[in-house]
Order: structure tokens, then C-alpha cells, then sequence
């Protein structure tokens, strides 16, 4: 392990698709501005549903990336990571040789692949029969299509993966491509996370749970993560992709370094196939895991971008978490949930959110947790409320935790050469 770990891995390009803007400029102004991408459901007739409110993303032109039949056949969360990757690219400027592109991976992530396809197909069948179901229904549905298409449109020949770890599944796709490029298999991965899932029995079967907010007449200020009034996430979609690239490869084509990825974390809390433990626990090993991997110690870290999803549970369990694992240190880090305004991508949010831990470290600006209004006693650290703040941040984790017990961390470190 000590030969590979001399492999160092950074982020190079990055591409959003979000509820606050397609493209990494207008979701990262959104952010520092504490906008919120959260309003009515405009997908389907919703009133008959307890949660009447999702972050959907309002400004995608399909057309920009792909040809009329492809826009046709592809589901939103394809075209949605696709569209992330090629920002990405765009902003790498890693241009892929027939040498290259058997070096470069793709590996990514989503929760529940395509629910609204199979929704609209069941319907079909029911209706018309099973000759009307497209020869496109498996092709459109299955959770790889991302990584598949990616590879496609670039023509990286290296690892292909996608993961289906439930809210960690971005997360988790990010780790598993640093440690391939860690460990040699590949000098270079697109990775992150995709969905679109906003449809009638996707906004119905987590109601049923119990788990989406219904603040219905206050979109706006609806997810609330660490305040005592939360009442449940709200359902979001999009993409967020990254570039990671072995450190020399990217210094030898002079490439922009937002943020060094240095650690990895992953387990299992063992407990429920929806709730955590009340103490953490399995999210404490996984952060635990993630600063071993890296070789850090807790008081190293200066910022969290927190899982934070606005339900009671897990906003107190992460809490605990996160005092367990960093003790008097936890009071000293800034901890935010970008979920307040970016509403939960379920697969895709650990994607996005590790663009906003480099954009974080790049900057040197974290963004805020939005309607931070009542203090819950049970979450008691520094949560960024609600406006932005400027500060040096030489290292911050992202936490990712999913249905069934998965839990994802990444570490990174602000690049100084």
C-alpha cells in the first residue's frame, strides 16, 4: 500500500447540473448567495400528494448535447450526467489520445436509476400491450447507462463502473475511482452522480416513509437541515461530475488544480434498512476510516460538507457522529448542509457535493446552511447559517449516508503544489 499511496490524485474539471442552474458558475453563485433551487412541483399534477414540492432542474436544454432522437431515448438522469461530464471535460481541458483514453476511467453513481421510464412503460403495457414498449425501455433504465454513455461520448476505455448505494452512491463513486487511479489502473476518472426520480411513485413511496418534507406553502425555506423545525428532505434531481487525474499527468499538461482528493471511507451501520443509530456509530467509523486513509488527524479538518438532509433522524445522528469522532474539535469546524438549497439528489448528492468541497477549498469559501432558524439541542455545532463565510479552510470531508446502512466520506485538501 505504501508504493500506491505515493500516487496523488486531484480534481481537475468540474460539471453541475443542478436545481440552481446548469453549469458549475451558475449553481456555485447560487450557492454563496444561499438561493434555493426548491419550488412547486411542475412534473406531474401533485396535489393529491402529501409532498406537493421538489428541487427540479429548471433551466436544461437537452439539445445543447444531444441530436432529437437522442434527447428521445435517453432518460433525464443520462442526459443529465452526460451533460455534467462534458462540462467537466470542458473544464479540464484533458483532451483524450487513442494512448489516453485506455487510462481513463468512468465511475458513477445513482440511487434508483430510471423510475419515471418504468412508470410511463407499466402504464403502456397495461394499456396497449407489450408491443408498445420501446425497444429503448432496458437501455433507458438500467443504472450503468451513465457511465456507459460517458465513456461513449469520450471515448474512455479504462474502469467503467456504476455504483447503486442508495444516497452514498455518489460518494462511494468518487472514492472507488481515486482508489483506482491510487492503486494504477487508470491516470484518470470522470466520476460522480446522477438522478431524476421526480415522479408520481418516487414523491409518493418516500412520503409514505414518512421522509419528504410537506411544508408545501414554503418551498423556499422547506429544507431546513439542523433546525428543530426540519420535517423531512426534499427530493431533488441532476448531476454533478468530476475530474480526477494522477497528480504528475496533471502537472505535465499544466492543468487547473481545484483540490487534492486524500482519503476514502466507507461501511455499514448493520442497524435498518432506513434509519441510522442514534449514536452514529457506523457513521463515525466511516469518517474514522476516511482520516486513516488519508493520514490525518481530526483537528486537521476545518470544514464539513455534511450530509444534512433535513430529516430529524439523521441531522442529530450525524451530529453525534461527527462529536464522537472530532470530540472538542467538532466545535471548532464549520459543518453546512448544501442541501438547504439544492434540495437532496437521493444517488446523485454525494456527485455534486464533492464539486462543492473542492470548489470550497478552491475558493476558500464555504457555503452556507439556509434556513438556520431555531436551534435544536441535539445539533449543537457551527453550521454556516445562512450566509456565506470566507476563511481558510486547509482540509474539509464530505459525508454521504444511504438507506440499508452505507455510509461514503471523502477527504480533501486545499492544493499547494
Amino acid at each position: 500500500m505504501s508504493d500506491v499511496k505515493q500516487r496523488r490524485v486531484v480534481v481537475t474539471g468540474i460539471g453541475l447540473v443542478t436545481p440552481l442552474g446548469t453549469g458549475t458558475d451558475n449553481t456555485w453563485e447560487g450557492l454563496m448567495n444561499g438561493r434555493s433551487g426548491i419550488g412547486p412541483i411542475t412534473r406531474f399534477d401533485a396535489s393529491a400528494h402529501a409532498a406537493q414540492i421538489a428541487a427540479e432542474v429548471k433551466d436544461f436544454t437537452p439539445e445543447r448535447w444531444f441530436e432529437p432522437k437522442q434527447v428521445k431515448n435517453l432518460d433525464l438522469f443520462v442526459q443529465y450526467a452526460v451533460a455534467a461530464a462534458d462540462i467537466a471535460m470542458q473544464d479540464s481541458g484533458l483532451e483524450l489520445s487513442e494512448e489516453l483514453a485506455e487510462r481513463v476511467g468512468v465511475i458513477t453513481g445513482c440511487g434508483m436509476g430510471s423510475l419515471p421510464t418504468i412508470e410511463e412503460y407499466h402504464s403502456v403495457l397495461l394499456a396497449k400491450g407489450p408491443r408498445r414498449i420501446t425497444p429503448f425501455f432496458i437501455p433507458r433504465v438500467i443504472p450503468n447507462m451513465p457511465s456507459g454513455h460517458i465513456s461513449m461520448r469520450f471515448g474512455a476505455k479504462g474502469p467503467n463502473l456504476a455504483l447503486s448505494t442508495a444516497c452514498a452512491a455518489g460518494t462511494h463513486a468518487v472514492g472507488e475511482a481515486y482508489r483506482h487511479i491510487i492503486f494504477g489502473d487508470c491516470d484518470a476518472a470522470i466520476t460522480g452522480g446522477a438522478e431524476a426520480v421526480i415522479c408520481p411513485i418516487a414523491v409518493g413511496g418516500f412520503a409514505a416513509m414518512k421522509a419528504l418534507s410537506t411544508r408545501n406553502e414554503e418551498p423556499e425555506r422547506a429544507s431546513r437541515p439542523f433546525d428543530r423545525d426540519r420535517d423531512g428532505f426534499i427530493m431533488a434531481e441532476g448531476a454533478g461530475m468530476i475530474l480526477l487525474e494522477e497528480l504528475e499527468s496533471a502537472r505535465k499538461r499544466g492543468a487547473k488544480i481545484y483540490a487534492e482528493i486524500v482519503g476514502y471511507g466507507l461501511s455499514s451501520d448493520a442497524y435498518h434498512i432506513a434509519a441510522p443509530p442514534d449514536d452514529g456509530d457506523g457513521a463515525a467509523r466511516c469518517m474514522r476510516m476516511a482520516l486513516r486513509s488519508a493520514g490525518m488527524n481530526p483537528d486537521e479538518i476545518d470544514y464539513i460538507n455534511a450530509h444534512g438532509t433535513s430529516t430529524p433522524l439523521n441531522d442529530s445522528c450525524e451530529t453525534a457522529a461527527i462529536k464522537t469522532v472530532f470530540g472538542d474539535h467538532a466545535y471548532k469546524l464549520a459543518v453546512s448542509s448544501t442541501k438547504s438549497m439544492t434540495g437532496h439528489m437521493l444517488g446523485g448528492a454525494g456527485g455534486i457535493e464533492a464539486a462543492f468541497t473542492a470548489l470550497t477549498l478552491y475558493h476558500q469559501c464555504i457555503p452556507p446552511t439556509t434556513n438556520y432558524e431555531n436551534p435544536d439541542p441535539a445539533c449543537d455545532l457551527d453550521y454556516v447559517p445562512n450566509t456565506a463565510r470566507k476563511m481558510q479552510i486547509r482540509a474539509a470531508m464530505s459525508n454521504s449516508f444511504g438507506f440499508g446502512g452505507t455510509n461514503g466520506v471523502i477527504i480533501m485538501k486545499r492544493f499547494e503544489g
